[in-house]
This record gives structure tokens, sequence and C-alpha cells, in this order.
């Protein structure tokens, strides 16, 4: 099975209509590169300088993506994400040059789908936003059954809902991904490449925590204990998997 991501604002039966993708960034030769690097008939950018003008051109129009970044004046790429997520599904990439965990976390729990560390590679930043988008154009070939109980746990996909011990816990939309995988495969292990590719759709590129973080977080909203887990387990040497009931 490959879990695939749920659909866009955009209708799907726009046919072979560019891609439209907003850029906030204060660094005008980020939005310049970012342009350059999309520059093909498949995309149209849109680069906005700080996260209130992003908040506009969001309200103006309808996009396939959002990359926002982190540092920015007026409204910062945090607040500019938990104000688009209030109100929209779309895929959001937050762009920081800081890599902290604490950072990343933080964007995890307003509803961002992923991060990317500034300075980037051109390569890695179109491998995200191709992935994002193929996910966006397959969610609804997905295979997996609407509604998945193992245990003390249900999701819901259809209604994006999640109830363990009868309930409800809130999950960002990449951790609800991730749960939803592990849970319509139950008793399977996962090595940490596989996840990050069946899950969110990339080749593993580099050194990343994104999984690691992912686990930790969900851990601590379904679990008793978070740090005596029996329903996200490690597999020592291997990766995790959700227990068997």
């Amino acid at each position: 099975m490959r879990l695939i991501r749920r659909t866009s604002d955009r209708a799907q039966d726009e046919g072979n209509a560019p891609r439209r993708i907003l850029v906030a960034d204060d660094d005008p030769s980020i939005g310049t590169l970012i342009q350059v690097t999309l520059k093909d008939p498949r995309y149209e950018i849109v680069a906005v300088k700080n996260g209130l003008e992003a908040l506009k051109a969001f309200e103006g129009g309808k996009f396939d993506v959002v990359i926002l970044d982190v540092m920015m004046p007026y409204v910062d790429g945090f607040e500019a994400c938990q104000r688009i997520r209030e109100r929209s599904d779309v895929p959001i990439v937050i762009l920081t040059a800081r890599d902290g965990t604490d950072d990343v976390v933080h964007g995890f729990e307003l509803g961002a789908d992923d991060y990317i560390i500034k300075p980037f590679k051109t390569a890695e930043l179109i491998a995200r936003v191709e992935s994002i988008l193929r996910r966006v154009e397959g969610y609804k070939h997905r295979a997996a059954p609407p509604i998945v109980r193992v245990g003390e746990l249900e999701i819901d996909e259809p209604r994006h809902r999640v109830s363990v011990r009868g309930q409800p816990v809130n999950l960002t939309p990449m951790e609800f991904e991730l749960l939803y995988f592990l849970a319509a495969n139950y008793g399977q292990v996962f090595d940490r490449e596989t996840l990050f590719r069946e899950v969110w759709g990339y080749d593993y590129v580099g050194e990343t925590n994104l999984v690691d973080v992912c686990v930790r977080r969900l851990r601590e909203k379904v679990e008793v204990e978070a740090s005596r887990p029996r329903i996200i387990v490690t597999v020592r040497g291997v990766g995790y998997k959700l227990a068997e009931p």
C-alpha cells in the first residue's frame, strides 16, 4: 500500500494548468532563486516579501503549495502558517535557517507539512515540491481503508479524526499521515528511509530527523506514557511499527 496525501485547495479537474506556488521570504534573492529553479511551464510562482503579503496573496487566490520563511517582518512564517492552516489544507513548507528540533516541532504543531533548511540545494527544493505535488495529484488513487481500528486506536481518514481510548486526539497533517500509514500496516516494521518515502513520498536525501521528531510528537499525544510507548514502538536497529493489539 502507498499512502498518498490529501487533495489541495485547487480542483482536480484543472487538467494541465500550472501548479501555483506561493513563496514568502524577505530575502528577494530567495524568491528569485526559487523562481529560477522552478522555471517551468508546469509551475506558476508568486513571490512576496513577508508574511502579511503572503496572507493577502493567499486570500486572493488558490495555491497548490505554500513556502514560508520563518523570519519575516510584520507576520512571521509560523504565524502565517497557523493562519493559513486554520482555513486551508494546502501543503505548507517551512523555509528556515534554524535547524533546531524545537523550531521544527513548532512548525509541525502549527500544521506545516515539511521544512527545508537554508542554505538549500536547488535539487532538494525541486524534489520536495515535486513530491508534494505528486502526493496531491495521486491522493484519489489511495487504496487504504477509510477507517482503521487497531486496539485502542481509531482513525477516520475521510473526516481526519483520531481517537485513542475513546478520546479525540488533535494531530497535525504530518502526524496524521504517519499514524495512518502505521495503523493501516500494523505489526509491520518500517525503517526511517521507508517511512520517509512511503508516507511523504520523498526519496531519502541526506540526514534528517523528520521521522524521529514526528514519532516523538505522536507518542506524546497517543501514548499513556510517552517514555514507555505501547502503541508506536521502536524495533531496535530497524525502525518503528504500530504494535499489534
